[in-house]
Protein backbone atom coordinates (compact mmCIF):
# COMPACT_ATOMS: atom_id res chain seq x y z
CA UNK A 1 0.00 0.00 0.00
CA UNK A 2 1.28 3.31 -1.14
CA UNK A 3 2.34 5.52 1.55
CA UNK A 4 -0.46 8.91 1.99
CA UNK A 5 1.53 12.35 1.22
CA UNK A 6 1.07 14.20 4.80
CA UNK A 7 -0.11 17.75 5.32
CA UNK A 8 -0.72 20.14 8.26
CA UNK A 9 -3.02 23.15 7.96
CA UNK A 10 -2.63 26.20 9.46
CA UNK A 11 -5.26 28.60 9.84
CA UNK A 12 -6.61 30.77 12.59
CA UNK A 13 -10.50 29.58 11.30
CA UNK A 14 -10.61 26.70 12.95
CA UNK A 15 -14.55 25.98 10.64
CA UNK A 16 -12.93 26.24 7.53
CA UNK A 17 -9.37 24.07 8.26
CA UNK A 18 -11.79 21.35 9.56
CA UNK A 19 -13.50 21.55 6.44
CA UNK A 20 -10.40 21.58 4.53
CA UNK A 21 -9.39 18.76 6.64
CA UNK A 22 -12.29 16.82 5.46
CA UNK A 23 -11.87 17.40 2.02
CA UNK A 24 -7.90 16.67 2.14
CA UNK A 25 -9.00 13.33 3.66
CA UNK A 26 -11.99 12.10 0.71
CA UNK A 27 -8.46 12.49 -1.06
CA UNK A 28 -7.02 8.65 -1.47
CA UNK A 29 -3.56 9.43 -1.20
CA UNK A 30 -3.19 12.38 1.48
CA UNK A 31 -3.62 12.72 5.39
CA UNK A 32 -3.93 15.41 7.63
CA UNK A 33 -1.42 15.49 10.58
CA UNK A 34 -2.79 18.18 12.66
CA UNK A 35 -4.50 21.49 12.49
CA UNK A 36 -2.86 24.54 13.70
CA UNK A 37 -4.37 27.78 14.70
CA UNK A 38 -1.34 29.85 13.46
CA UNK A 39 2.42 29.67 13.51
CA UNK A 40 3.42 30.08 17.05
CA UNK A 41 1.75 26.72 17.69
CA UNK A 42 3.39 25.32 14.48
CA UNK A 43 7.13 26.34 15.80
CA UNK A 44 6.22 24.48 18.88
CA UNK A 45 4.95 21.39 16.71
CA UNK A 46 8.28 21.19 14.71
CA UNK A 47 9.92 21.75 18.81
CA UNK A 48 8.06 18.79 19.69
CA UNK A 49 9.47 16.54 17.39
CA UNK A 50 6.22 15.63 15.55
CA UNK A 51 6.50 13.90 12.24
CA UNK A 52 7.60 16.43 9.57
CA UNK A 53 4.48 16.57 6.56
CA UNK A 54 5.07 16.51 3.07
CA UNK A 55 3.22 19.82 3.01
CA UNK A 56 2.25 23.00 5.44
CA UNK A 57 -1.19 24.70 4.22
CA UNK A 58 -0.54 28.13 5.93
CA UNK A 59 -3.03 31.14 6.18
CA UNK A 60 -1.36 34.51 5.84
CA UNK A 61 -3.98 36.70 8.19
CA UNK A 62 -3.64 34.97 11.53
CA UNK A 63 -2.98 36.57 15.10
CA UNK A 64 0.29 35.62 17.47
CA UNK A 65 2.29 34.66 14.36
CA UNK A 66 1.30 35.24 11.21
CA UNK A 67 2.14 33.57 7.52
CA UNK A 68 4.92 36.16 6.55
CA UNK A 69 6.46 35.56 9.68
CA UNK A 70 6.10 32.05 9.95
CA UNK A 71 7.66 31.98 6.32
CA UNK A 72 10.54 33.79 7.67
CA UNK A 73 11.20 31.15 10.33
CA UNK A 74 10.69 28.26 8.09
CA UNK A 75 13.34 29.71 5.61
CA UNK A 76 15.56 30.02 8.77
CA UNK A 77 15.13 26.83 10.63
CA UNK A 78 13.26 24.18 7.66
CA UNK A 79 14.23 25.45 4.44
CA UNK A 80 13.42 22.12 3.02
CA UNK A 81 9.49 22.22 4.12
CA UNK A 82 7.38 23.10 0.95
CA UNK A 83 4.21 25.18 1.83
CA UNK A 84 1.50 26.99 0.17
CA UNK A 85 0.07 29.94 0.99
CA UNK A 86 -3.38 30.24 2.03
CA UNK A 87 -5.49 33.60 1.49
CA UNK A 88 -9.02 35.42 1.34
CA UNK A 89 -8.20 37.94 -1.24
CA UNK A 90 -5.85 37.80 -4.03
CA UNK A 91 -3.44 40.14 -2.57
CA UNK A 92 -0.56 41.05 -5.03
CA UNK A 93 1.86 42.44 -2.25
CA UNK A 94 1.18 39.97 0.20
CA UNK A 95 1.25 36.88 -2.34
CA UNK A 96 4.62 38.28 -3.39
CA UNK A 97 6.39 38.24 0.37
CA UNK A 98 5.20 34.94 0.59
CA UNK A 99 6.69 33.56 -2.06
CA UNK A 100 9.94 36.07 -1.48
CA UNK A 101 10.43 34.38 2.12
CA UNK A 102 9.62 30.84 0.41
CA UNK A 103 6.14 29.72 -0.13
CA UNK A 104 5.97 27.21 -3.34
CA UNK A 105 2.72 28.98 -4.05
CA UNK A 106 -0.41 30.20 -2.99
CA UNK A 107 -4.02 29.30 -3.04
CA UNK A 108 -7.26 31.37 -3.16
CA UNK A 109 -9.71 29.49 -0.30
CA UNK A 110 -12.29 29.74 -3.16
CA UNK A 111 -10.13 27.53 -4.91
CA UNK A 112 -12.42 24.63 -6.70
CA UNK A 113 -11.55 21.23 -5.71
CA UNK A 114 -10.18 19.57 -7.83
CA UNK A 115 -7.97 22.76 -8.75
CA UNK A 116 -7.10 22.09 -4.69
CA UNK A 117 -6.29 18.42 -5.63
CA UNK A 118 -3.73 19.29 -8.66
CA UNK A 119 -2.20 22.13 -6.00
CA UNK A 120 -1.24 19.61 -3.48
CA UNK A 121 0.01 16.97 -6.11
CA UNK A 122 2.15 20.08 -8.11
CA UNK A 123 4.34 21.10 -5.06
CA UNK A 124 4.67 17.56 -3.68
CA UNK A 125 6.10 16.51 -6.59
CA UNK A 126 6.91 19.24 -8.76
CA UNK A 127 7.98 21.78 -6.13
CA UNK A 128 5.68 24.84 -7.14
CA UNK A 129 2.27 25.83 -7.83
CA UNK A 130 1.36 27.93 -10.87
CA UNK A 131 -2.64 28.46 -11.49
CA UNK A 132 -3.85 27.03 -14.80
CA UNK A 133 -2.78 30.40 -16.71
CA UNK A 134 0.96 30.69 -15.24
CA UNK A 135 1.34 26.80 -15.60
CA UNK A 136 0.27 27.56 -19.49
CA UNK A 137 2.72 30.11 -20.19
CA UNK A 138 5.54 27.81 -18.36
CA UNK A 139 4.96 24.55 -20.28
CA UNK A 140 6.04 26.44 -23.66
CA UNK A 141 9.70 26.42 -21.63
CA UNK A 142 9.84 22.90 -20.94
CA UNK A 143 12.69 21.19 -21.56
CA UNK A 144 14.94 24.08 -21.95
CA UNK A 145 18.27 23.24 -19.31
CA UNK A 146 19.77 26.93 -19.34
CA UNK A 147 16.88 28.99 -18.57
CA UNK A 148 18.78 32.09 -17.70
CA UNK A 149 19.91 32.06 -21.42
CA UNK A 150 16.36 31.36 -22.71
CA UNK A 151 15.06 34.24 -20.35
CA UNK A 152 17.75 36.62 -21.68
CA UNK A 153 17.44 35.93 -25.10
CA UNK A 154 13.57 37.33 -24.35
CA UNK A 155 14.26 40.39 -22.47
CA UNK A 156 16.43 43.15 -22.72
CA UNK A 157 18.70 44.63 -20.03
CA UNK A 158 16.58 47.19 -19.31
CA UNK A 159 13.71 44.64 -19.17
CA UNK A 160 15.91 42.46 -17.02
CA UNK A 161 16.41 45.13 -14.29
CA UNK A 162 13.00 46.27 -14.33
CA UNK A 163 11.89 42.41 -13.99
CA UNK A 164 13.87 42.10 -10.98
CA UNK A 165 12.34 45.08 -9.04
CA UNK A 166 9.37 43.86 -10.43
CA UNK A 167 10.04 40.76 -7.75
CA UNK A 168 10.17 42.86 -5.17
CA UNK A 169 7.23 44.34 -2.69
CA UNK A 170 8.22 48.13 -3.87
CA UNK A 171 5.52 49.68 -5.98
CA UNK A 172 5.64 50.73 -9.82
CA UNK A 173 5.98 54.28 -8.66
CA UNK A 174 8.78 53.15 -6.25
CA UNK A 175 10.28 51.61 -9.42
CA UNK A 176 10.19 54.55 -11.17
CA UNK A 177 11.80 56.85 -8.79
CA UNK A 178 14.46 53.76 -8.16
CA UNK A 179 15.54 53.42 -11.73
CA UNK A 180 15.21 57.38 -12.49
CA UNK A 181 12.35 56.57 -14.90
CA UNK A 182 8.99 57.81 -16.00
CA UNK A 183 5.71 55.50 -14.34
CA UNK A 184 4.69 55.31 -18.00
CA UNK A 185 7.88 54.30 -19.12
CA UNK A 186 7.97 51.65 -16.26
CA UNK A 187 4.13 50.85 -17.24
CA UNK A 188 5.61 50.12 -20.43
CA UNK A 189 7.95 47.86 -19.51
CA UNK A 190 5.38 45.99 -17.38
CA UNK A 191 3.30 45.40 -20.25
CA UNK A 192 6.10 44.18 -22.60
CA UNK A 193 7.85 42.23 -20.02
CA UNK A 194 4.48 40.51 -18.84
CA UNK A 195 3.80 39.48 -21.89
CA UNK A 196 7.44 38.15 -23.23
CA UNK A 197 7.06 35.98 -20.21
CA UNK A 198 3.39 35.09 -20.74
CA UNK A 199 2.05 36.18 -17.37
CA UNK A 200 -0.61 38.71 -16.26
CA UNK A 201 0.30 39.80 -12.77
CA UNK A 202 3.66 40.67 -10.82
CA UNK A 203 2.90 37.54 -8.98
CA UNK A 204 3.24 35.22 -12.48
CA UNK A 205 6.27 36.95 -13.16
CA UNK A 206 7.90 36.41 -9.16
CA UNK A 207 6.71 32.40 -9.73
CA UNK A 208 8.74 32.72 -13.21
CA UNK A 209 11.78 33.97 -11.83
CA UNK A 210 11.85 31.48 -9.01
CA UNK A 211 11.15 28.39 -10.77
CA UNK A 212 13.72 29.38 -14.01
CA UNK A 213 16.34 30.63 -10.98
CA UNK A 214 16.66 33.73 -13.41
CA UNK A 215 18.11 35.63 -9.92
CA UNK A 216 17.38 35.32 -6.78
CA UNK A 217 14.18 35.69 -4.81
CA UNK A 218 14.65 36.53 -1.01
Amino acid sequence: MMKKKSIVIVDDHLLFAQSLQGLITRYEDYEVLAILKNGKELTQYYLHKRRKPDLILLDVKMPVMNGIQTMEWLKKHRPNQKVLALTMEDDEETIIRMLRAGARGYLLKDIHPDNFEFALKMVIEQGFYYSSKIESALKASEGIENSEKQLAQKLTEKELIFLKQACTEKTYKDIAVELNLSPKTIENYRETVFKKLQVRTRVGAVIYCMKYKLFKVD
